[in-house]
């Protein structure tokens, strides 16, 4: 499928016609992209989470990585644009999940990390459990205390 993307730049009114190839994911989705985009270890800690817990929002990633929201927000981004991630915003919050597109293998493969590798995340999954409120992501995030 190609789309046709129209930009119009104000000077000197150039049009200018971009065709855009959009494939589908699980003709772009190669094993040596998928091992590319975890390579980083906070790319795949996110990722872990997000599939043990199914969707988070960014606070919610913040406080369990126990990062800064601007450096979790620049790998959510690239694991959004290496198609791993799908994100929808909620009023404020913007909820990350795993794309609902996303082959069976590469799901099947984050299973197999996630099983055998719990530990490696069970300290993020533990500041996770600790943020204030325990009836969802919503009131988990509205709740935080100042600072954290």
């Amino acid at each position: 499928m190609i789309a046709l993307v129209y930009s119009i730049f104000t000077f000197p009114y150039i049009w200018q016609i971009k065709y855009i190839r959009q494939n589908p994911m699980h003709e772009s989705l190669t094993p040596v992209s998928l091992f590319k985009c975890l390579a980083d270890e906070t790319r795949a800690r996110l990722t872990l989470l997000i599939a043990s817990l199914d969707e988070l929002c960014v606070c919610e990633l913040t406080a369990a990585l126990a990062e800064s929201q601007p450096k979790v927000s620049r790998h959510l981004a690239q694991l959004r644009e290496c198609g791993l991630l799908a994100d929808e915003r909620r009023g404020q919050w913007v909820y990350y999940r795993l794309h609902p597109d996303l082959p069976d293998w590469v799901r099947e493969v984050l299973a197999h990390v996630l099983a055998a590798n719990a530990h490696w995340i069970a300290e993020d999954l533990q500041r996770l459990s600790l943020m204030t409120g325990t009836t969802g992501s919503a009131d988990r995030c509205n709740n935080r205390p100042l600072g954290v």
